[in-house]
């Protein structure tokens, strides 16, 4: 490489760039984004690539925030789903279906739950939050996996 650099060009961490990437692959998540001053690296797995191998992007993130996307898709998305009440993530984190790896989850569809049984666990910096039944009825569906990372308000499992 070459010592001299343009003065105020980012310098590109490309040991951290692949660090992340390979976070990615860990957590299975789609982006990653990471701040050390006026210095902002975010890395992006494209969705629904080519032969199942992830493509990363690095690129500096915006400077000013975009404008949020509509709604549109997640509510036809939800339009989809069956009939029934669907329980949402309250937090950020990772869905767990069972207690403990090897342990049988805590619902199947079609069994029938009251208010206050857990239906899964979303783990979230190292705490276990249990998610209960608010209501009671039949499981309809689970709409994550055991593992899955789930995001603030996303439908969990659907109870008719």
């Amino acid at each position: 490489m070459n010592d001299k650099h343009e003065k105020g060009a980012m310098q590109v961490d490309v040991q951290l760039v692949r660090d992340l990437a390979a976070l990615l692959d860990d957590t299975n998540l789609t982006e990653i984004e990471v701040e050390d001053g006026d210095r902002k690296i975010r890395v992006a797995r494209k969705v629904g690539g080519g032969a199942g191998v992830p493509a990363y992007v690095a690129a500096p993130a915006p400077v000013a925030a975009a404008p949020a996307a509509p709604a549109a898709p997640a509510v036809a998305a939800e339009a989809a789903l069956p009939a029934g009440t669907l329980v949402r993530s309250p937090i950020v984190g990772t869905a767990y279906l069972a207690a403990e790896p090897g342990a049988a989850p805590f619902i199947r569809v079609g069994a029938t739950v009251k208010p206050g049984d857990t239906l899964v666990i979303v783990e979230a910096m190292k705490v276990m939050n249990a998610i209960s039944a608010t209501t009671g009825g039949t499981v309809k569906a689970v709409l994550v996996d055991n593992g899955q990372p789930v995001e603030y308000d996303q439908p969990l499992v659907v109870i008719e």
